[in-house]
């Protein structure tokens, strides 16, 4: 039943509360991101959803799109710019998800919803991921975010599938206040986010 009904009911009253409380945050952030973006402070990328339903997603934008000379865009860390890397050292660029929370896109508390091209990649179970709304945060999020491997993170993403509960989502949620305050696991070794998923 919470799966089905309550949980919706939970993400849309709380991303109601959470967008009105963060308000001014979300302003400040804005303005801020249009200056340091060249007018551009959000960023607008189509995730697949629950089922795979493709939806749009919006974040704010931590990168600039600087290119080289071939006219490709640099690698994340060259883009990265200092203001976009304490919004993301902040989790600040996750607050937009909020709008696709209300919009039913997405739950506060799921799978996190990667690239489309990663889609053909994922085997069976991995592909269980898709079983549930997609989330701003989850279980692989509190177990290490970036910081894991790829196999580690289908694996908490499936099993939160399988043990999904109001009880499991407030805990997810404290831990994450929690994490978000030590500013843990927000990039791999070696990596500006997280390396490529190539397929298994």
């Amino acid at each position: 039943m919470y799966n089905n009904f309550l949980k919706r009911l939970v993400d849309f009253f709380a991303a109601l509360f959470g967008l009105l409380l963060l308000s001014p945050v979300l302003i400040v952030v804005t303005v801020w991101l249009y200056f340091a973006n060249d007018g551009k402070p959000f960023f607008f990328q189509q995730r697949p959803g629950r089922g795979g339903r493709i939806f749009r997603i919006v974040k704010f934008k931590t990168m600039n799109d600087r290119k080289d000379a071939n006219g490709d865009l640099l690698p994340d860390a060259e883009r990265l710019t200092k203001i976009g890397s304490f919004v993301r050292k902040t989790s600040l660029d996750e607050i937009p998800q909020l709008i696709n929370v209300l919009k039913g896109d997405m739950s506060l508390i799921g799978p996190r919803p990667l690239l489309i091209q990663y889609l053909p990649l994922y085997n069976a179970i991995q592909r269980r991921r898709h079983e549930v709304r997609p989330g701003i945060t989850g279980w692989a999020q509190v177990n290490g975010r970036n910081a894991i491997s790829w196999q580690q993170k289908f694996d908490y993403d499936v099993w939160y599938v399988d043990n999904v509960s109001f009880l499991l989502d407030m805990k997810i949620l404290l831990l994450t206040v929690k994490k978000v305050f030590i500013r843990e696991g927000i990039s791999q070794q070696g990596q500006a986010t997280m390396e490529v998923f190539k397929g298994n």
